[in-house]
């Protein structure tokens, strides 16, 4: 168990993990510097690997998904993976491929919806965008492009409620049409105009040309947005060539509560276990010989995507996970046999957000399954498979919290409600890996802020923790298909 205090460190932690992370690729920006702090190696997919035993790796796909890994001294080719799995995206607003939208008097900002947000809380929130870019850049006549990070600090827009003088009908529920009262105001135009950018040879107009070259990003977007980006990352705006941008707020995470006993925050869902379970891995490898009894690879894989389904190139339902479980097995052996046999012998924790029981509305869980808030991690079950855990992955992962005395509580949907689901039965189905699903609870879940307390965050982290260093001693006594 944490020494008191430890848990207010471990959730100040993720206070700095999320204030860092605006965006998927931030978050996974901010992996990479903790993982090479810890000692991690970076390794490309595009490259052979050459792996050894005892050494810390990792490898990202598209900037928005990460998968790190730490080599058990004893491992041989074959044994098993000891994995847990989360996600780096949460439900937002997406910059639309043509942003520029002007209407009545106003500069606003196209945006499409990416997963199940709760809209209305978007209103009247201080936004601002961040996400990645591609920057043209040449040197000696020659052009190359690099894939720049962005985020602009301050407030630079907001989608503002309709004044209920002229939305009388407001009191019987805010009904948001994601099409046309969703976007952001970012000026209105005759300040627009007044403040427009001037170069030394005049103001440049949208699709004008800049030493030779067409700028059809400023076709595409609003001036004065692409000028406040270029200025962030320091060059001209028609150096921009595209980007991927969503709508940010802008007001920081913080530990708060009457008692201080609570952490506010936006993508909580589910920053806040990427951030756990990637602080329990570089910490049950941090020291010489914390992978000196270990036979098996200690992972965590953040993916992308898991808000929209998981489809893609770097979501769970891509090849990723099994490319990295292949990849690490053929570094030590050429019988690619080998592979389902440590299939066999591996576990994931998929780990996403639960929820917590709400005192306002109680009859939305089943009367004997309502997590609460400091009653630790969540094993999540549903009989049709919406969650991948069955009982002898609820038995490995609640024997490890008993070993510890921690905490640990049961989720099931009510039969009259649709129940969600998460990484874990793709990957349970993808891979053929024994699979449990578990979450910290948490109230205000997809909202822009959401609300989930001190307490489960060091649980969190500890029960991870736990989970790498003993698994391998648990699962050596448990036997089922012989």
């Amino acid at each position: 168990m944490a020494k008191k205090g430890e848990g207010s460190s471990v959730a100040a932690d993720l206070i700095d993990f999320l204030n860092a992370s605006p965006t998927a690729f931030h978050a996974v920006d901010e992996a990479k510097k903790r993982l090479r702090s810890a000692g991690y190696e970076q390794v490309s997919e595009r490259e052979d690997w050459r792996l050894e035993a005892g050494k810390k790796y990792f490898f990202t796909r598209n900037h928005s998904t990460i998968v790190a890994f730490a080599i058990g001294i004893k491992y041989v080719a074959g044994n098993g993976f000891h994995v847990i799995g989360a996600h780096t995206d949460s439900p937002c607003l997406k910059l639309k491929p043509v942003s520029k939208v002007s209407k009545g008097g106003y500069l606003e900002v196209g945006i499409q919806t990416y997963g199940g947000g709760l809209w209305h809380t978007w209103f009247d929130r201080d936004l601002t965008v961040a996400g990645r870019m591609i920057i043209r850049e040449g040197k000696d006549g020659c052009v190359s492009y690099s894939h720049r990070l962005v985020r602009i600090g301050e407030p630079i827009m907001r989608i503002p409620t309709l004044a209920i003088h002229l939305d009388r009908d407001v009191k019987d529920g805010f009904k948001v049409n994601t099409q046309t009262h969703l976007l952001p105001v970012l000026a209105t135009s005759i300040k627009a105009e007044l403040n427009k950018v001037v170069s030394d040879n005049g103001p440049v107009e949208s699709g004008s040309s800049v030493d030779g070259k067409k700028s059809n990003e400023k076709q595409k977007h609003h001036s004065l947005l692409l000028q406040l980006l270029a200025d962030e990352v320091g060059c001209q705006p028609d150096d921009i060539c595209d980007f991927e941008l969503q709508a940010c707020d802008t007001q920081p995470s913080i530990i708060a509560g009457a008692t201080k006993e609570f952490i506010y925050s936006g993508r909580l869902d589910n920053l806040c276990m990427s951030f756990c379970s990637l602080k329990a891995l570089i910490d049950a490898t941090s020291s010489e010989s914390s992978l000196e009894d270990e036979a098996g690879v200690r992972m965590v894989a953040l993916f992308d995507h898991e808000e929209v389904g998981s489809n893609s190139a770097q979501g769970a339902g891509s090849p990723v996970m099994l490319d990295a479980l292949s990849r690490i097995t053929s570094s030590f052996s050429s019988d690619f046999k080998l592979l389902e046999k440590a299939i066999q012998k591996s576990f994931v924790v998929s780990a996403d957000m639960a929820h917590a029981l709400h005192p306002n509305y109680m009859d939305k869980h089943e009367d004997n399954h309502q997590p609460k808030l400091h009653g630790g991690l969540v094993i999540k079950n549903n009989a049709n498979q919406r969650y991948a855990t069955n009982a002898v992955t609820s038995f490995i992962f609640r024997e490890i919290a008993n070993e510890h005395n921690l905490p640990v509580q049961d989720f099931v949907v009510r039969n009259d409600m649709a129940c969600g689901s998460t990484i874990g039965p793709i990957l349970a189905s993808g891979t053929g890996i024994r699979t449990v699903d578990v979450g910290a609870p948490q109230l205000s879940m997809h909202s822009i802020r959401e609300m989930c307390a001190v307490d489960d965050i060091k649980h969190s982290y500890e029960h991870f923790k736990a989970f790498f260093q003993e698994f391998s001693h648990l699962d050596a006594k448990i036997t089922v298909d012989i």
